[in-house]
């Protein structure tokens, strides 16, 4: 969306000690696809903290968890999109870009507190108090395009644009490199969002039975 926005693409993948690396393999594949002109993977470790089935030994449940509500599942990482938009603030700054885009989702989402439009709209107001560039009036955007859209939606955009989705990757707890579990609640998200699209998902799942 942002490249036929006209925007030259600089991409931030972050190895944050998650559960595997498939969605690493899968963010190098799309970064190639698009053609951008910087590809940076950042590397820390948030298993240090732990707290959550994506960095720690906890199980990654496989029936679905709560979505939009008031109960935060445990696939809930502390701050994750704070620090992720920390990062992206600092490259965006270093490169003189002032438009910094992500995918949070509100509305078919896990409900994760870092993925509301109150997030978003703070954390820009934050990037413009707290960087060089904004003290002097290079201000910066947060850009969510997917922020309310559904998932149906997001995938009759992708194809509407051209994107390959066998490039692509969702699963929290993928069996192996070449499979999703089809059971985690991103599992369920994204097949229940190709099942109401009309469009045929071309990943494949260890399970056939969607975890709804």
């Amino acid at each position: 969306m942002a490249r036929e926005q006209g925007y030259a693409l600089y991409a931030l993948t972050f190895h944050y000690g998650q559960r595997h690396s498939q969605e690493i393999e899968a963010a190098r594949r799309v970064a190639e696809w698009l053609g951008v002109a910087e590809h940076v993977v950042q590397h820390f470790d948030l298993r240090v903290f732990g707290g959550s089935a994506l960095t720690s030994e906890l199980a990654v449940p496989k029936v679905g968890g709560a979505r939009g509500g008031s109960i935060i599942p445990i696939t809930y990482v502390p701050a994750r999109n704070t620090i992720f938009l920390s990062v992206a603030l600092a490259f965006a700054e270093t490169r003189g870009a002032q438009d910094i885009f992500l995918g949070v989702n509100a509305v078919d989402y896990s409900g994760y507190p870092d993925c509301r439009p109150a997030f978003i709209e703070a954390f820009e107001r934050l990037a413009n108090v707290a960087t060089k560039a904004g003290v002097d009036g290079r201000g910066f955007h947060i850009r969510a395009p997917l922020l309310r859209m559904s998932k149906a939606d997001i995938v009759r955009e992708g194809a509407r644009l051209g994107l390959d989705f066998a490039l692509t990757h969702s699963c929290y707890d993928p069996p192996d490199e070449r499979v999703a579990c089809g059971l985690c609640d991103s599992c369920t998200l994204r097949r229940e969002g190709f099942r109401t699209a009309g469009i045929a998902d071309p990943i494949q799942y260890a399970s056939s039975q969607p975890g709804l």
